[in-house]
């Protein structure tokens, strides 16, 4: 589909050709100031040094020249690429065969990692904007004006995509900061070139780059293909699927249950403690419970562990040490996942002991340590350091020792540390500089130990929990796992209710029960599915009865967020086979499901809210229609009818739920008709074999 044609040149580094059109797409040259001077890339020759074929499919290439201004430095090029997807993945090393520095004449971040022409009309789309009405991040996409380009604006991105002529460009970077906190940058000019730079902490004043010690680039993305952004948002969403990690376990549509919904209830409905249902009988019966319903991950959340940085299993909890635990989840086929506070090590723990100079400090000071939910006293750890090696040991360990495959990552804001004995400064940069770098850093970190542990352990899939403001979102992390999108949504804080209220035995959040409100929360940031998969943003929805509050749950969740929680021993018979009943159609078609991207009508709330999810290449996947607006608090509910014809031709095996009815037109698409007396929702599966 896209060819590379290396050029060398600083105003054509390289080229990017759409094989279709024959037209290309010149990337300009990166520039660098080291030891107080500018140096722009210009490279006397390029040799290719490696190739090599990736397990996810694509195909890695290595380049390297030496710079023609500057005979002892030299860059290295890695281009990863699949034949039938136009998106790239490249990145820079910048290397030395002497000692020299990389500086900071002006006070700030000097580097032009590379320059494009933004064609026809330009469009960036954010992926970190944290939006407190739903209390989640979430997908927006602005149109970039030409006053913006003449006005030298910058954005953040982390993405930019153009059309003129029929022809798509996308150029986006690989990192993870909340908007509009941004750490690179597109600089706009009034001729419509734009600058991809460093913004602040990509490097730190004095960073040396030598015989041993490269500066490596983060992962950068190019694409070029014939058609309209739509075109291109098909092509990106397969990239993502498929090629930009090489851990596609994280890719996989299981059903997850966490045990953590309940844990809240226990303490703020039936005033328990959070740890109270943690042990090996309360575990033992939710796994047989999890089964019948159809869950595939069974994650245990805190309060498994004896103590935090040493994270062994806890043996007053579980005194079988999980064995029987994870023998039971065997025979079941489903994966242990388990949660960690990856930032967090106890007093007492041998952890801490040998990473005592790698606990996080601010301006000098040493945090002091807290308790983890219910559990020994920790000190924050700094993930920027030689502490994260030994983090990654940890979870290798424990998929060697007792097979967990699915860690949950919790607590990781990216702000807080400046010490200068770490991985982002030195007692020559400013504290300023240091916290910078540190937040930097960390996201690009924190996927380097996702890749060590699945290195190790294929089968693994590690989580990120992003469901509060300033943490790591971005591309970076999804380059090898995923996200824990939203929690409960947002809290009472959020919404400004009075302090006066007095709420009985509630949860801080406002959308913590079972019925229709807290899938309008959860179901808000499905917009990303036009470019991130929904199936890498795990929500949790609620199993609890009625069967109306359930079918409302199972038709959001499968819709690729996949997640469920509650109190599953509580579920009734019928509730029981309700989900079971769902989840095995969609067990049927979620591959399909997963790799069709989201087409939705009408607005989370309402009672035109239709979303479509069907595999234009086999017709199979689902409809899910969801009525919401009945006349709360004041009016009398009225009967509410919804009708809608799917965008794509559908395959005639279908399955539709109670209140609903399918046909199908003259041209294969299916019709669906449904009837709502009360909120729920109506779901219809296509594709499926409905005697199994």
């Amino acid at each position: 589909m896209t060819e590379i044609e290396m050029k060398g040149k600083r105003d054509s580094f390289w080229l990017l050709r759409d094989l279709a059109s024959g037209k290309t797409y010149p990337i300009s040259a990166p520039s660098f100031e080291i030891d107080g001077e500018t140096i722009p890339v210009e490279l006397a020759g390029v040799q290719l040094i490696r190739t090599c074929a990736l397990a996810n499919g694509s195909h890695e290439f290595e380049l390297q020249g030496p710079l023609m201004s500057h005979p002892f430095l030299s860059v290295k090029l890695v281009f990863r690429m699949a034949y039938d997807n136009p998106i790239i993945r490249f990145r820079y090393s910048l290397m030395s065969v002497r000692e020299c520095q990389m500086t900071k004449t002006h006070g700030e971040d000097s580097i032009l990692y590379f320059s494009f022409h933004a064609m026809g009309s330009a469009k960036e789309v954010r992926f970190s904007e944290f939006n407190e009405m739903v209390h989640s991040y979430t997908m927006t996409e602005t149109e970039v004006r030409q006053e913006q380009f003449e006005a030298n604006q910058w954005i953040m991105g982390p993405m930019m995509v153009s059309t003129l002529d029929n022809l798509t460009s996308l150029i986006a970077y690989e990192h993870g900061s909340q908007y509009p906190d941004a750490y690179l940058a597109f600089a706009l000019k009034g001729n419509r070139s734009v600058r991809v730079r460093a913004v602040k902490g990509n490097y730190y004043k004095g960073r040396l780059i030598g015989p041993r010690s490269s500066y490596d680039t983060i992962w950068f993305e190019a694409g070029i293909c014939a058609g309209d952004e739509t075109s291109m948002a098909a092509y990106y969403r397969q990239f993502v699927l498929r090629y930009l990690s090489l851990n596609n376990e994280s890719r996989k549509p299981y059903l997850f249950y966490n045990t953590w919904a309940f844990q809240e209830r226990n303490k703020h409905w039936y005033q328990k403690s959070y740890l109270d249902s943690m042990n090996f009988a309360r575990m033992d019966a939710e796994i047989d419970r999890a089964h019948a319903i159809g869950i595939e991950v069974f994650v245990i959340d805190t309060g498994w562990y004896d103590k935090t940085g040493d994270w062994q299993v806890n043996e007053a909890r579980f005194p079988d040490r999980m064995h029987l635990i994870k023998a039971k989840l065997d025979n079941y086929g489903m994966k242990l996942g388990l949660w960690f506070d990856p930032k967090a090590a106890a007093a007492s723990s041998r952890m801490l002991s040998h990473n005592i100079n790698n606990r996080q400090s601010y301006n000098g000071k040493v945090y002091d340590k807290h308790p983890v939910w219910e559990t020994e006293e920790s000190s924050p750890m700094c993930l920027v350091s030689d502490y994260a090696v030994d983090f990654a040991d940890e979870l290798i360990r424990l998929h060697r020792e007792i097979g967990v495959t699915y860690f949950k990552w919790d607590a990781i804001g990216q702000y807080g540390c400046n010490d200068p004995d770490h991985h982002h400064g030195n007692t020559h940069c400013s504290l300023e500089e240091r916290e910078q770098c540190y937040a930097f850093e960390l996201p690009l970190y924190l996927t380097r130990i996702v890749e060590k542990v699945t290195s190790q352990c294929p089968d693994a899939i590690i989580d990120l929990d992003i469901t509060e403001g300033y943490r790591c979102a971005g591309l970076s992390f999804l380059s090898a796992g995923k996200f824990f999108l939203l929690n409960n949504g947002p809290y009472f804080a959020n919404f400004d209710i009075s302090k006066n209220v007095d709420i009985q035995f509630s949860n801080e959040n406002l959308f913590f029960h079972p019925g229709p409100a807290r899938g309008w929360i959860c179901r808000s940031p499905l917009t990303y599915d036009k470019w991130i998969p929904t199936v890498l943003l795990l929500t949790h929805y609620l199993a609890d009865d009625p069967k109306e509050s359930q079918r409302i749950n199972i038709g959001s969740l499968i819709l690729g967020q996949n997640g469920i929680w509650g109190d599953l021993l509580n579920l009734s018979a019928e509730g029981v086979d309700l989900m079971a009943k769902c989840l095995s159609l969609y067990k049927q078609v979620r591959d399909e499901i997963t790799k069709a991207t989201i087409r939705r009508t009408g607005l989370p709330g309402s009672n035109g809210e239709v979303y479509e999810k069907i595999d234009p290449s086999t017709g199979k996947g689902v409809m899910v229609a969801f009525a919401s607006s009945f006349g709360k608090p004041w009016g009398t509910p009225r009967p509410t009818q919804c009708q809608y014809i799917s965008f794509e031709k559908v395959d005639r095996n279908a399955w539709v739920s109670e209140g609903g009815e399918v046909q199908f037109d003259s041209a294969g698409r299916a019709v669906l008709s449904c009837t709502f007396d009360k909120p729920t929702a109506c779901i219809a599966f296509f594709g499926i074999d409905n005697d199994s």
